[in-house]
């Protein structure tokens, strides 16, 4: 699959999957909401925030109708997106204050103009939404600043996730990250897909994830048991608050848990490798395991018999699979009724 891929100087990969806490528009247009999101997020352990960068007029048509999952909006899309707008003037603060508690900051950026100053500012990878992924001047524009590209597959079909990537692949940019996603807020976990990663993975031959918004962090903890790089999921200091991302994001000591248990199945995934016991198994392997004893007082000299020889543990003797080879063979000393046999006690 090509180079291992980093951010910001963090390797992406499955055995320490890459957190990332989306704050999305959960700022409410308060910038210390904002950083105390940030504060937040970095206590709990995530490796990176997430904003959104979008303005209403280049996001949305004043006449897009109501989405059925914000029927309590009475202000209509156009006017609840531009409510929820970042102030493009917190970047480069929000930015500084993610460095200071050691996260690093990220922003889907959903215009041109967006892409251009998160760029310059030297953002340390783009994440393109699931909604926009089949805009290709938009990606292409992202693509060309060669960050890794983290891109969210929801509703997608293989066309739409070729041809983001193949726009990504035009601009030189082959740090390419592709996330399961399902586009409901909450997703039903019935929905999720998760076995979907391995087959963006095979397809696509880049690393996967996975975008999650379900209702609590069992899925995202599945996600990663089943060889995620990257999780994200959305994040907010209190599920009460008004705006419409509250609801189905997880608060500060869910993150928290989510991430150490993320972190416990990364180190429980291993190496693959099956070649005998751990190091910190071999007390188990040698007096647990089974092997060939006497079933009584033996003397030199004597040709073994099967009724001679009984299997139980522990294991200092010889392995039970060669039984048939140790039938008929002549002891080289006396061995006690009981004891275990080694290969020097025969010839």
């Amino acid at each position: 699959m090509g180079e291992a891929i980093t951010i910001n100087g963090r390797a992406v990969d499955a055995v320490r999957p890459y957190i990332i806490a989306e704050i999305g528009s959960n700022h409410d247009g308060n910038l210390a909401q904002a950083k105390q999101l940030i504060a937040s997020a970095a206590a709990a352990g995530a490796d990176a925030v997430k904003f959104q960068t979008f303005k209403a007029d280049r996001h949305y048509s004043k006449y897009t109708p109501g989405f059925s999952y914000l029927d309590h909006n009475k202000r209509g899309t156009y006017e609840l997106i531009r409510s929820l707008e970042i102030n493009r003037d917190w970047h480069t603060v929000l930015m500084a204050y993610a460095a200071k508690h050691g996260v690093t900051f990220l922003s889907s950026p959903c215009d041109k103009e967006a892409v251009d100053l998160l760029g310059q500012l030297d953002m340390k990878a783009f994440k393109v939404a699931s909604f926009d992924l089949t805009d290709g001047d938009l990606i292409a524009r992202m693509a060309s600043f060669q960050k890794p590209m983290i891109l969210s597959t929801g509703m997608a079909d293989y066309g739409d996730i070729q041809w983001a990537v193949n726009r990504c692949r035009k601009e030189g940019n082959d740090k390419i990250i592709l996330l399961q996603c399902t586009s409901l807020y909450p997703a039903p976990v019935e929905l999720s897909n998760l076995t979907a990663m391995k087959t963006l993975q095979d397809t696509f031959q880049v690393p996967v994830g996975y975008s999650d918004h379900t209702l609590g962090t069992h899925v995202s903890i599945a996600a990663a048991a089943l060889g995620a790089c990257v999780i994200e999921k959305h994040f907010t200091l209190d599920r009460t608050l008004s705006g419409p991302d509250h609801p189905f994001a997880v608060e500060p000591e869910e993150m928290k848990t989510m991430i150490t248990d993320i972190r416990e199945v990364g180190k429980a995934l291993g190496d693959g490798v099956k070649n005998g016991p751990r190091k910190e198994e071999e007390e188990m392997y040698w007096k647990g395991r089974r092997s060939l004893h006497t079933t009584r007082d033996l003397q030199a000299g004597e040709r073994l018999t099967k009724a001679d020889l009984c299997i139980k543990r522990p294991g200092y003797g010889i392995s039970p699979r060669f039984m048939e080879e140790v039938k008929g063979m002549v002891l080289t000393q006396t061995v006690k009724a009981d004891h275990w046999i080694t290969w020097e006690d025969l010839k």
